[in-house]
């Protein structure tokens, strides 16, 4: 709770919020007016850990006070049917919530004719009985729920500009992680289209959190000197045992604990589960993967429902496409990996990829960056 209220005050930062507050089981909010509604709710709903919230108004434990203030209210309402659903958090309170239910509820019907519908009602008057007070809204908005960012520790995505890892990195944000990026480039070999790409993604990924770490991690020598000593149908494999290597030693640089990726079992000849295996074993940290049971189509679904899906689909050179070869390996033995790797300076190619990485800082939308 108190992360959730630090990642809502980040978050909700000179939007007309005036004060951030934690009351029981919940998180509030004190808008300086009403007009700044609209922006708050937008901020409210990208962060983490909210799993739903409402715009209310606070009484005291009074309902005749109540009663007096809510024909204004319900002015800018038009209904045939309603119900009233209470929540009485404070067992002290004289009434239980169905007896809250009924009075205010012939209130209502008196004062409009409307009638009670308790299946699919025009209209909705939530009540909420605090120890501080009454709060009073018309309508919940949904949000994502799952836990503050932050309340998890720090993960290292590898960011490869598609589909897959952004999305895999909106979930690890919503289990409360903190989420660093990696992406691996090849320029000059190629253009700078995926390095803008990935800035492009982080930035729309910061909005769940308060400032992103971006790393750039440079993989052309490393592919220039596999393309020359090894057969083709290893390559992609060992590109992506370097690529694990280098990822671990930056995601120490930053505090992380595991690594991320987007695979998913058998979508691509790296991520057959005999590939998947020959890569991890460089790993000294947990290698997660979030979408690894999910097909293709619900991955896109997932992605055009978080807003990355039209950042992904734009064109660039990616270092993985960069020399693919026609026939690559699916089933790679180990021991042959193994073997390929004997003839490069393993260690040293590492190092300076490490060496030569730049690490860009990245904040929310919604932040100053101090």
């Amino acid at each position: 709770m108190r992360r959730l209220t630090e990642n809502l005050r980040n978050a909700t930062q000179d939007s007309g919020v005036s004060r951030v507050w934690q009351a029981q089981l919940m998180v509030g909010l004190t808008l300086e007016d009403e007009g700044a509604w609209p922006e708050v709710k937008k901020r409210v709903r990208e962060c983490f850990g909210v799993a739903k919230f409402f715009l209310a108004r606070e009484f005291p434990q009074d309902l005749d006070m109540i009663k007096e203030t809510l024909p204004g209210l319900l002015e800018s309402h038009t209904f045939s049917s309603f119900q009233i659903e209470t929540n009485r958090a404070d067992k002290r309170f004289p009434m239980t919530s169905p007896e809250v239910n009924r009075d205010l509820g012939r209130f209502v019907e008196e004062l409009t004719g409307a009638r009670v519908d308790l299946s699919n009602p025009d209209l909705t008057i939530y009540l909420d009985i605090q120890t501080r007070g009454i709060l009073l809204y018309f309508e919940e908005v949904p949000a994502h729920g799952g836990l503050p960012v932050g309340a998890s520790g720090r993960v290292a995505v590898m960011l490869s500009g598609g589909i897959d890892s952004p999305v895999a990195a909106w979930h690890m944000m919503k289990r409360g992680c903190t989420a660093s990026y990696i992406h691996f480039h090849s320029y000059p070999l190629v253009d700078r289209t995926s390095i803008e790409k990935a800035g492009e993604l982080v930035q729309h990924l910061a909005r769940h959190q308060r400032r992103s770490d971006l790393l750039l991690a440079p993989l052309a020598e490393i592919q220039k000197r596999i393309i020359v000593e090894t057969p083709p149908s290893y390559r992609v494999l060992l590109y992506r045992r370097f690529m694990v290597r280098i990822a671990q030693g930056l995601a120490k640089q930053v505090g992380a604990k595991a690594l991320i990726t987007g695979e998913s079992c058998g979508q691509v000849s790296s991520q057959t589960l005999e590939n998947i295996a020959v890569v991890d074993d460089v790993a000294t940290m947990p290698v997660l993967r979030p979408l690894i049971g999910l097909n293709k189509e619900e991955i896109v679904g997932m992605a055009r429902g978080i807003g990355t899906f039209l950042i992904s689909i734009q064109p660039d050179q990616d270092c993985c496409s960069l020399f693919v070869p026609k026939h690559p390996e699916t089933r790679a033995r180990l021991a042959t990996v193994e073997r390929l790797e004997e003839g490069l300076p393993v260690d040293e190619m590492v190092e300076e990829a490490i060496a030569g990485s730049v690490r860009e800082l990245v904040p929310s939308p919604y932040q100053r960056l101090v």
